[in-house]
Parts: structure tokens; C-alpha cells; sequence
């Protein structure tokens, strides 16, 4: 097989999906700052016991915590990229990246630069009233990644157990993702922070 069709055909595929980090005026801490560590080397640590490697595919939104964490790790196995953004990117920036602070806007341009970068409105046009634009997204990654096979897809969740603040967070998407792949890796927060 050649490179071009390795590139084509990754022999897995992995989705991601978690807690941003908190806002500085979040009343109930979800994913502190001072836990980024300790969430970046799980995930890594879970992306290598998935076996993924390069040329295999990644596929996650861009918010600041979870999502670019995820993202650094797959850039760093030179993995291909894909992230997934609800919004315009000015907007997504603003309600997503900008608010923690911190280097976050840089590197969502670093992990950009390595990436294919998907923008919802651009390519599927844009938002009836009634839908959530973060479970469109989330359906959106999940039928991107199920385009090279359910068999091949593997889920990380960095998630709480609990509810999201709104439809179409990391609960959501976990219990889509359930429904179409049986390898699902939950890191829960709660042992994490512990």
C-alpha cells in the first residue's frame, strides 16, 4: 500500500470528545487549570494503549482543555488531524478558546496549522432554529469518523459522569458514540482529580 493510500485509509480512527477548562468565574469546578497536566497525560497515555500512530486519524473539536490537549497529543504521533468547529471561527474563538486565558489562542493556531480544519456553517450550511449546534457538531464528528468504518473508531471521553451545562456536551456525545463503536475509553474526572 502506498503513503497516499495509507493516508486515505487509517487503520484507526480516534474521536474525542471533553471538558473545557474552566472559566475563571465558574461557580462548580469541572476541569480546573491546575488539572492540565494531569488530563494531558492520560490522554496520551490512553491514545498509545489505543495503538494509534501516524497516519492513523484523529478527530475532535478545538476548544481550549480537552479538546487541544487531545489534539497535542495526536500532532505529537504524527497523527492526521481533523478538528470540528460549530461556529464561525472569530465566534468559536471567543465563546470556546478566549475565555480561559492563559496560551490557549496560540495553541489553537499551532494545532489549526497541523490540521484540516471543518467549520459547520461553511459546510453543511447553516443552523435551522431548533438545532443545537453542539450536537450537530458532535453527530458531525461521528459520521466523519465512521466514514472509514465503525470497527475502526475508538472514543476518549475526558468527562465527569455527570450532565452538561447545555445539550450537545460530552454526555451527548458519549451516548451517540455508544450506539455506533463498542470501544469507548472513559477517563473520568473524578478518579483523575482525586
Amino acid at each position: 500500500m502506498s503513503s497516499a493510500q495509507t493516508d486515505q485509509f487509517p487503520n484507526k480512527v480516534v474521536l474525542f470528545s471533553g471538558h473545557m477548562i474552566d472559566a475563571p468565574d465558574r461557580k462548580t469546578p469541572r476541569f480546573p487549570p491546575k488539572r492540565e497536566a494531569v488530563a494531558a497525560a492520560a490522554i496520551e497515555k490512553t491514545v498509545a494503549e489505543i495503538h494509534a500512530e501516524q497516519g492513523d486519524l484523529a478527530i475532535c473539536g478545538a476548544a481550549c482543555g480537552g479538546d487541544l490537549l487531545f489534539a497535542e497529543t495526536c500532532i505529537a504521533r504524527r497523527m492526521r488531524l481533523e478538528l470540528y468547529i460549530p461556529f464561525d471561527e472569530e465566534a468559536f474563538l471567543a465563546n470556546s478558546v478566549d475565555f480561559a486565558d492563559a496560551n490557549w489562542r496560540d495553541r489553537y493556531f499551532a494545532a489549526k496549522s497541523k490540521a484540516t480544519l471543518h467549520v459547520m456553517p461553511n459546510e453543511l450550511g447553516p443552523l435551522q432554529p431548533e438545532t443545537n449546534p453542539f450536537h450537530r457538531n458532535n453527530l458531525w464528528m461521528l459520521e466523519s469518523a465512521a466514514r472509514y468504518g465503525h470497527e475502526k473508531v475508538a472514543l476518549i471521553c475526558l468527562w465527569n459522569g455527570e450532565g452538561g451545562d447545555a445539550p450537545g456536551g460530552t454526555q451527548d456525545f458519549l451516548e451517540e458514540a455508544s450506539r455506533r463503536t463498542m470501544r469507548v475509553f472513559w477517563l473520568d474526572t473524578r478518579k483523575l482529580w482525586s
